[in-house]
């Protein structure tokens, strides 16, 4: 294989892991929104968090939303990496009696994103951004063909 293929692979990979971890999260944040009882009682029994009200679960579903999509894009990576890494490993440690027993009740589904945000925060900033405007040096390899439906996207046009 030659670089470019290489380096095309790596940036395919890297992008489908971003949507990934940001589906997952994604889930989570329509949660808060539709069934912000469920969000209050995650707080209550995950976290030891108690009189979270319906205002406050809507406010932080909000903001996680605003986090979520900016980690989607790319947008201030070193930020928005590592804050779904800590919202995400808070989650996981928290959550640490349900990875130990995964075939009792509903507990298998916990590590399903685990490893996914992990590689994606460990990676440093820039690498698998397609969707930024100035392309990082890894990434030099790539055509313009293949990042123009994003640049397009991310500008607001459909062309």
């Amino acid at each position: 294989m030659n670089r470019s293929n290489d380096v095309r692979r790596v940036a395919l990979v890297l992008l489908v892991l971003r949507l990934t971890v940001f589906l997952v999260m994604l889930m989570w944040t329509i949660d808060k929104f539709v069934c912000p009882g469920h969000a209050v009682s995650v707080f209550e029994n995950f976290y030891g968090l108690r009189g979270f009200g319906d205002a406050v679960i809507f406010g932080l579903a909000g903001a996680e939303l605003l986090l979520i999509f900016a980690f989607v894009v790319g947008f201030a990576q070193r930020f928005t990496y590592g804050a779904v890494l800590l919202l995400h490993a808070i989650s996981t440690l928290s959550s640490w009696r349900q990875y130990c027993t995964p075939f009792e009740g509903n507990n298998l589904l916990f590590g399903v994103a685990d490893a996914r945000c992990l590689l994606r925060a460990l990676l440093p900033a820039g690498h698998g951004h397609l969707l930024a405007r100035g392309r990082p040096q890894a990434f030099a390899g790539l055509t313009s063909v293949q990042s123009a439906p994003a640049q397009h996207l991310l500008e607001g046009r459909l062309e």
